[in-house]
């Protein structure tokens, strides 16, 4: 039994918000109350501290098989634990792909062996070869959460239509990664001063948002589910906006870092700030805000991508895009949402724990007796500087040195602690 006292308990499904005390018992909530005792139960004492859901991270790369020098799926839960999630969704670009019963077999059996929940998608196309449908039903019937080709736009209209119909069939969900690739020439950095000032011509907003156009209006027409991946542009946070007033089944993700920091760390943090799609401007962040205030965004997602400080250490143009993301997720979202009164503790806490839950129906992302024993306690109010000492195999971030606000000093998953600082 774990026994948490006098904790300030958010559950943004019911909308709950009070200091209360909090028992476990085996993987279950068995009680919410105040004054709460139990013999031989251990004790936290939460004084001063959010009890909250474990967060939820629907978009993570752990490059189990192929790519473990980066990371692997044991490393990578142990950051997430640190991070405070208790759920994950890894997405399938490894090597080899995630694109057979196989391969989905031998990643979910790695995946069971940790602490957390680890989930994965498969590829919509095999291999990402960007024509060749996967088996959709097999997949999900070894395990699959959904299906997503990230890091692979697709430049076929036809076949994403070819999919999403598939999906329907399905009843699955579709996540895409949405960069035209014939408007863009260095991927990483936004097409801008910045990008000249290095020499380079980027990628354009319009590379972003004239796909997610195409694609929320194909979801319209098909009626499938889907949800584009981690936007940057604010002209793709207006086409979600009107694609869902039309009635469109669509969601949206933001990670951290492209509400938090401008194509401008690309001068002072080099390669640690060259991600897909790239850091935008001041005004692309406005509008990401409002998406996330008025609801166009659903969900706060990673795309935590590790990378070896060698692979950074390379010229813009050759250095691979992405960052470890999993360990300064909440953190950025109290310093940058919450401390500035953009979001609310309870709002920010919604799209990290039940919205990602409900896109993939998981049971998780809420706080009740009888619900699962799946949460984080943190200190909302303190701060500390980020350090490159991550249980990730990776330190490529650009916030290494940055003071951030948010400490957390427990992560319980399924009545276990698996995290404590």
């Amino acid at each position: 039994m774990i026994l948490i006292k006098n904790g300030r308990l958010i559950d943004p499904k019911t909308q709950f918000d009070a200091v209360c005390d909090l028992l476990i018992e085996d993987d279950k909530i068995i009680e919410i109350g105040e004054n709460l005792s139990a013999e031989d139960a251990k004790i936290i004492d939460a004084t001063g501290k959010v009890i909250a859901p474990g967060l939820i991270d629907v978009h993570v790369h752990f490059r189990e098989p192929g790519q473990t020098h980066k990371e692997d799926i044991h490393t990578g839960s142990l950051a997430a634990a640190r991070g405070g999630f208790t759920t994950v969704v890894m997405m399938a670009n490894t090597n080899p792909t995630v694109s057979t019963v196989e391969t989905l077999t031998e990643v979910l059996e790695s995946a069971a062996r940790e602490d957390i929940h680890i989930k994965s998608v498969a590829t919509i196309t095999d291999k990402f070869d960007g024509q060749t449908l996967t088996d959709f039903e097999s997949l999900l019937k070894a395990g699959a959460v959904g299906f997503s080709d990230d890091g692979i736009p697709f430049t076929d209209a036809s076949k994403v239509r070819e999919a999403m119909r598939l999906a329907v069939a399905n009843d699955t969900v579709l996540s895409l990664h949405e960069e035209d690739p014939q408007l863009t020439d260095v991927l990483g950095i936004n097409d801008g001063a910045i990008a000249h000032k290095c020499g380079v011509t980027g990628a354009p907003t319009v590379s972003e948002y004239s796909m997610v156009a195409r694609d929320a209006m194909l979801a319209l027409d098909t009626k499938a589910r889907v949800h584009f991946q981690h936007l940057s542009a604010g002209e793709s946070v207006d086409v979600v906006r009107f694609a869902k007033s039309l009635g469109a089944n669509v969601t949206a993700e933001v990670t951290p870092q492209h509400f938090s920091i401008t194509e401008n760390a690309i001068l002072t943090h080099n390669t640690m700030a060259k991600l897909n799609p790239p850091l935008r401007r001041e005004s692309d962040i406005a509008k990401l805000i409002v998406g996330l205030q008025d609801g166009t965004i659903d969900v706060i997602a990673t795309d935590h991508a590790p990378h070896t400080l060698a692979e950074k250490d390379q010229a813009i143009t050759k250095a691979p895009s992405g960052m470890t993301g999993l360990e300064t997720s909440l953190s950025l979202g109290l310093t940058h949402l919450v401390a500035p009164g953009h979001l609310t503790l309870m709002a920010l806490l919604e799209k990290m724990t039940v919205n990602p839950a409900n896109l993939y129906a998981f049971d998780a992302g809420y706080i009740a007796v009888g619900g699962p024993a799946d949460l984080v306690i943190f200190d909302a109010e303190k701060s500390a500087v980020v350090s490159n000492d991550f249980a990730s195999k990776a330190s490529n971030s650009p916030f290494v040195g940055e003071t951030l606000q948010g400490i957390i000093t427990h992560t319980i998953c399924d009545g276990q602690i698996v995290y404590q600082a």
